[in-house]
C-alpha cells in the first residue's frame, strides 16, 4: 500500500483529501502539514511515496518547495494540489520537477486517478491541458509566453517573481551571480519584459507564484 502525506495550509482541505482517498485500499494518508517546517519534519520522520502539495503553503514559494522536495534523499513524487489555472500553472510545475498537477475543484473521481497516475510512475495533465498537447498548441489556450522558458529559466522567473535577490537564487541552484544574471536577461528577453517588476507583475497575473 502507498503512503502519501499531504501538505495544504487549510485543515478542511486536508480532510477532505482524506475522505475522498479513503475509498481506495490501495493508498493512505500516513501524514500531514500545514506549513513548510510542518512538512520537512514530517519528511524527515517517515518516508512516503506521494506528496499531495498545495503550492502556496506558507514560509517558502512554489518553486523552492518542490526544490528541496526533489533533494531528499529518497524523494517522494509530488502531485501539486492547487488553485492556479491549469493552463498557466501544470507545464510549469511539471518542468520544476512535480508529477502532476491538479486543481482543487477537480471531483473526487480524478483525484484519484491523478493519484494513481502519479504513483505508476507518469506524470499526470489536466484534461484539457494534455489535450491541448496533443493539438500542438503548447498546453495553453493562448500559449503563455512562460511555456517556452527552459525548467532552469522559469525556476529563475519563479524566484524573481517571489522577490529573491540574484545571491539567493543563486545558493538555491548552486549557479554563479553571472549565471543566473543570465538567465534572468534570456527570461526578460523571452517574455519581453524589461525589468523585474515587469517579471513580478507577470508572475503574479498569471498566478505563478
Amino acid at each position: 500500500m502507498a503512503d502519501i502525506v499531504v501538505a495544504d495550509p487549510h485543515p478542511v482541505v486536508r480532510i477532505g483529501l482524506r475522505q475522498v482517498l479513503a475509498v481506495a485500499r490501495d493508498f493512505h494518508i500516513t501524514g500531514e502539514a500545514g506549513h513548510s517546517t510542518a512538512l520537512f519534519a514530517e519528511l524527515a520522520r517517515s518516508s512516503c511515496d506521494l506528496l499531495v502539495l498545495e503550492p502556496a503553503l506558507p514560509e517558502l514559494p512554489a518553486v523552492e518547495l518542490i526544490g528541496r522536495v526533489r533533494r531528499q534523499s529518497a524523494p517522494p513524487r509530488v502531485l501539486v494540489f492547487g488553485v492556479y489555472r491549469e493552463e498557466d500553472y501544470a507545464l510549469p510545475v511539471i518542468e520544476l520537477g512535480a508529477a502532476g498537477y491538479l486543481h482543487k475543484r477537480s471531483p473526487p473521481e480524478q483525484i484519484l486517478v491523478a493519484v494513481r497516475t502519479v504513483l505508476a510512475g507518469d506524470t499526470y495533465l489536466p484534461p484539457g491541458v494534455a489535450r491541448s498537447l496533443l493539438a500542438g498548441d503548447g498546453g495553453g489556450g493562448g500559449a503563455a509566453p512562460h511555456l517556452a522558458l527552459s525548467r532552469r529559466e522559469m525556476g529563475v522567473l519563479l524566484m524573481l517573481g517571489a522577490g529573491r535577490p540574484l545571491k539567493r537564487i543563486a545558493a538555491e541552484f548552486n549557479l554563479s551571480v553571472k549565471t543566473v544574471s543570465t538567465y534572468r536577461s534570456r527570461v526578460l528577453q523571452k517574455l519581453g519584459l524589461a525589468s523585474n517588476a515587469d517579471l513580478t507583475r507577470y508572475v503574479i497575473e498569471r498566478d505563478l507564484v
